[in-house]
């Protein structure tokens, strides 16, 4: 569906200010559909991010640092999500032997197959994925990067 009919303004001051605000549009509703297939696995968005970064990391810990640094959502709290994690048993906390100030967090064999079952399963099979032919979307990723490449 198009922007205007989405939020119901038909016109914008300009094709780069419906641009904007269509990215934004869809940013979210991304965001809501990944949410909902989280909730199934009793997860939250942040949550799956950091076990995705770990699963990437596996074998090797990482540490809150690198956690925050990798993190799609700069704003969340990262000790607290591990926090989370480590409650649910998906994610281990041991003080690094090197540097015992630092802490090394590593996916657990059930986190892995947490992540393993949301694969399988196909829920988060993004919308682009079935609207977008493999050209578009590496076009999209092109034009994603270049908006980003300013700052």
């Amino acid at each position: 569906m198009r922007i205007e009919d989405e939020i119901k303004q038909p016109h914008f001051r300009d094709e780069h200010q419906k641009a904007a605000i269509n990215l934004i549009y869809t940013a979210g509703w991304m965001q809501l559909r990944q949410n909902c297939a989280f909730k199934q696995f009793s997860l939250t968005s942040p949550q799956f991010n950091i076990l995705r970064i770990l699963r990437g990391q596996h074998p090797q810990p990482a540490t809150v640092a690198l956690l925050i640094d990798r993190m799609l959502d700069k704003t969340s709290n990262a000790s607290r999500i591990v926090d989370r994690l480590e409650e649910k048993k998906l994610v281990t906390r041991t003080v690094c032997p090197s540097n015992r100030r630092a802490v090394d967090i590593r996916i657990t064999p059930m986190g892995l197959d947490l992540l393993d079952q949301i694969d399988i399963s196909g829920v988060l099979q993004s919308p682009a994925h079935v609207a977008l032919t493999e050209a578009d979307a590496k076009l999209l990723n092109e034009l994603l990067d270049k908006i980003r490449s300013n700052n």
